[in-house]
């Protein structure tokens, strides 16, 4: 796991049954002044590689991107069992999310896998939204700084992690037009949310929030 130069608190966890594209904090945002879908990856050519250990899972997902998008994870064991669980299934969860972005729907078999609760809800809106928009994802989003930073009788967790959305963009599905944006700080994202384990043995987002320009991000 990419180790960053400064820790922080990790940010509130949204409790309303819709979140807020507002996030946690003024520095969130909905991207409605970029040419970023805020949340698509929030955004390699091909899939994603799985780590080794993942791939030699027997129930491993399969995940089908866009052939000009790209989703590298770094995701490295922390030796803890239970840990090892939740933050794998969580990667697994950005990876689903940009799949569906791709895909124009919320209602894909790993969204429904790897998301719950409000956090499904948003999510399938928000995809839905985008299409309508005539808007999908394209480039190359990278995701690390994967953490637990607290678990529950073994059922619930807080997590956090880090997206580098600096190389994923919008693009307009009509025209193929990518709408490309200066790199910012706002392109790396502190993403903190609350997974549950169900009765399958899967960790499932739940509820989740985000913060953009990040400093333990940007320096990650």
């Amino acid at each position: 796991m990419l180790t960053t130069r400064r820790r922080v608190a990790a940010a509130c966890l949204l409790a309303a049954v819709t979140f807020s594209m507002a996030g946690c904090s003024s520095d969130s945002d909905d991207g409605s002044s970029s040419d970023k879908i805020a949340g698509a990856g929030e955004g390699e050519t091909g899939s994603p590689t799985p780590s080794a250990s993942a791939s030699a899972e027997k129930d491993a997902p399969k995940f089908d991107l866009p052939s000009d998008v790209k989703a590298a994870v770094e995701n490295e064991p922390t030796g803890d069992a239970t840990k090892d669980a939740i933050l794998r299934d969580v990667a697994y969860s950005a990876q689903a999310r940009l799949e569906a972005f791709g895909k124009g729907t919320g209602q894909t078999a790993n969204m429904n896998r790897y998301f719950a609760a409000s956090a499904l809800t948003y999510w399938s809106d928000r995809i839905a939204t985008v299409k309508k928009d005539g808007l999908t994802v394209t480039g190359d989003y990278r995701y690390f700084g994967f953490e637990v930073t607290d678990v529950a009788n073994g059922k619930t967790a807080a997590v956090r992690y880090c997206e580098d959305q600096s190389k994923g963009y919008s693009k307009k599905i009509s025209t193929n037009k990518v709408l490309r944006t200066q790199p910012s700080d706002k392109d790396f994202i502190l993403f903190t949310l609350q997974a549950a384990k169900n009765s399958r043995g899967d960790w499932q987002v739940q509820k989740q929030s985000w913060k953009k320009g990040d400093a333990s991000c940007v320096q990650g």
